[in-house]
């Protein structure tokens, strides 16, 4: 029995280019010109990595390792999984080519089979390593497609929210925080974090926040806001709030905060004057 299914996995080894055209041809069945003028530049890496992907069968049936062979499927799907949600690949495309490997791979097993007249238990014992093998490859694969696409969008999402914290230097000891749009829990962590070395290093020793883009001003934006200007008084910085409307205002009173130590100004430009009548620069 054994030998039979070494003759498969060298079966499969040979006829892996073939294998590899086979399926990619009919994965690119009914794609647009285009699509195809984009893939003729990279398609005999693809058909490689085709080909390779096909020869990892070949290999399992060849070694009868099913534990060995289960570590060498889900170190493609990590790698490719990764490599093509890097490259931008939409995972519903990337899904297509199982069902064009499954069916070219068994293809070419059930005609050698029933040229070698298999027994029912050795149809059986290769269905039991490849399918389950290809199985293990997507399980991978999806996995570290989703994991490499997570780290991706929370990448952007963070030096988005780092750019969305400008602190901006006016004078050597003078520089402007605006902030604009909604702040939720992330942006207030990353606001504090942020604006506390950005300033260290400016050394300055006042800081203007322009709230007049903030949309809503609620009880947690408002504590995120006194903490840091608490933090920004232990390094030794005064803080102004400017651009403070009077719906905001009276939002703060309603909401009973302690607003006595605040310094704040309608707008930014009397926040300056401030600064100036009080010969700082």
């Amino acid at each position: 029995m054994g030998e039979n299914i070494k003759h498969l996995g060298n079966v499969l080894l040979q006829q892996k280019r073939e294998i590899a055209l086979t399926v990619h041809k009919r994965r690119l069945e009914g794609e647009s010109l285009k699509t195809l003028k984009e893939i003729r530049h990279v398609e005999e890496e693809l058909l490689l990595l085709r080909a390779h992907f096909i020869s990892l069968f070949g290999q399992s049936l060849l070694n009868q390792d099913f534990e060995g062979s289960l570590s060498l499927f889900s170190d493609w799907g990590i790698n490719t999984g990764a490599s093509l949600s890097a490259q931008g690949v939409p995972l519903d495309e990337a899904l297509k080519d199982v069902a064009f490997y499954r069916r070219a791979i068994w293809e070419v097993l059930k005609k050698e089979m029933k040229g070698k007249d298999f027994s029912i238990d050795e149809v059986f014992e290769v269905k039991d390593i490849i399918d389950p093998l290809l199985d293990f490859a997507l399980y991978n694969f999806s996995l570290s497609y989703v994991d490499s696409y997570t780290n991706t969008l929370n990448n952007s999402r963070r030096a988005f929210l780092e750019l969305s914290v400008p602190v901006v230097p006016i004078t050597n000891d003078i520089a402007i925080l605006p902030l604009i749009g909604d702040i939720d829990t992330e942006r207030a962590q990353l606001l504090m974090e942020e604006t506390l070395v950005k300033t260290r290093d400016m050394g300055i020793n006042h800081l203007i926040i322009d709230i007049s883009g903030v949309v809503i001003i609620d009880t947690m934006v408002a504590n995120e806001l006194f903490k840091l200007m608490d933090a920004l008084g232990l390094l030794g910085i005064a803080t102004i709030f400017s651009g403070v409307r009077p719906e905001i205002a009276q939002t703060m009173v309603n909401l009973g905060l302690n607003t006595k130590d605040l310094v704040t100004k309608a707008s930014l430009r009397q926040a300056l004057a401030l600064l100036e009548r009080e010969n700082i620069k």
